[in-house]
C-alpha cells in the first residue's frame, strides 16, 4: 500500500479523498516500478548553495544557485570546495544549468532570461529569453529540455534557443506538475519533483512516467535544515564511470548512489 500511496501522492491535481481507495488499487493493478538505492559514497556540500542546477563534468561539478545573489559555479567534487564563481544581478533568481559543448546555460526562475557562460572560466557569453518560468534544464543529443513548475517537457533548439516542442509528464495518463531539476541518462529525463523526496524517470517521446526513485531515506536527520525549503534537488550523472550523484538544497552532504530494485 505505501507504493500506491507514493504513487497517488504524486498525482495532481488531487483527487477527493472518497475516490482515494480506487486510485489506490488502480495503481497496485498497473504499477510504475519503485527504486531503492545504496549509498556508494558521500561527499561535502557546501551547505550555503541553495542548488538549483547540477552537472558533472570533466571531473569536477557545475553547480547553479537560487536566491540572492544567485550563482553559476565550478565545485570540486572530492571536497566541495568552490573552485570559481559568478555571481548573477540582484534582480534574477537563478535556476536550472546545462552544459553543451562548449556553453554552460542558465535558467532565472521568473526574469524569463537564460545566460550563457564558458565552461572553464565562467565567463559570461550571452542571454536567451523564454516565454514563462525557468526551473530545471538539461539536454539530449539534438535538444535542450526545460522544466517551468507545471507538468510540461519543453524542448528548445540549442542553436536558436527557441521552443521545437513539448510533452506532458503524466502517471497513468494524469499530469504530475512541479517537475523540477533534470538530468539526461541514458535515454531518459530523471527529474525532482519540487518538495518530495522522489526522483521521476522519464520518457522523452511520450512523457510517460516509467520509474520512481525513493530517496526517502537518503537523508533521514535534516535537523536545522528548513523542511520547506532545504528539499532534494539536483541530480548529476557522469556518463563514463556511470556515476549517479545527487544533492538537496542547502544539504551539507552529496551522495553517489547506486539505484536498487526494481520493487
Amino acid at each position: 500500500m505505501r507504493v500506491a500511496a507514493l504513487l497517488f501522492a504524486l498525482l495532481l491535481p488531487p483527487v477527493p479523498a472518497a475516490a482515494q481507495s480506487a486510485a489506490a488499487a488502480a495503481t497496485e493493478v498497473t504499477p510504475v516500478p519503485i527504486y531503492g538505492f545504496e549509498v556508494v559514497r558521500v561527499y561535502p556540500h557546501d551547505p550555503a548553495a541553495f542548488t538549483q542546477g547540477l552537472v558533472f563534468r570533466n571531473g569536477e561539478l557545475l553547480e547553479s544557485t537560487g536566491r540572492y545573489p544567485s550563482t553559476v559555479r565550478r565545485v570540486r567534487l572530492e571536497d566541495g570546495v568552490v573552485l570559481q564563481q559568478r555571481e548573477l544581478d540582484e534582480e534574477y533568481f537563478g535556476e536550472g544549468l546545462t552544459a553543451v559543448g562548449d556553453r554552460v546555460l542558465t535558467l532565472t526562475w521568473k526574469g524569463g532570461k537564460g545566460f550563457i557562460w564558458d565552461p572553464t572560466t565562467l565567463e559570461p557569453e550571452g542571454q536567451f529569453a523564454y516565454a514563462g518560468e525557468g526551473w530545471g534544464l538539461t539536454h539530449d543529443t539534438t535538444r535542450l529540455i526545460l522544466s517551468d513548475g507545471t507538468a510540461a517537457l519543453r524542448f528548445l533548439d540549442p542553436a536558436t534557443l527557441a521552443e521545437t516542442g513539448r510533452v506532458s509528464v503524466t502517471l497513468d495518463g494524469r499530469p504530475v506538475r512541479q517537475i523540477n531539476e533534470l538530468e539526461w541518462i541514458e535515454g531518459e529525463v530523471f527529474a525532482n519533483v519540487w518538495q518530495t523526496d522522489y526522483i521521476l524517470r522519464i520518457n522523452p517521446a511520450t512523457g510517460a512516467i516509467t520509474g520512481i526513485i525513493d530517496l526517502t531515506e537518503l537523508m533521514p536527520d535534516r535537523s536545522g535544515l528548513d523542511p520547506t525549503d532545504a528539499v532534494l534537488n539536483g541530480i548529476a550523472w557522469d556518463p563514463v564511470g556511470r556515476r549517479l550523484f545527487v544533492t538537496g538544497k542547502n544539504w551539507p552532504k552529496l551522495f553517489e548512489i547506486r539505484l536498487t530494485g526494481p520493487r
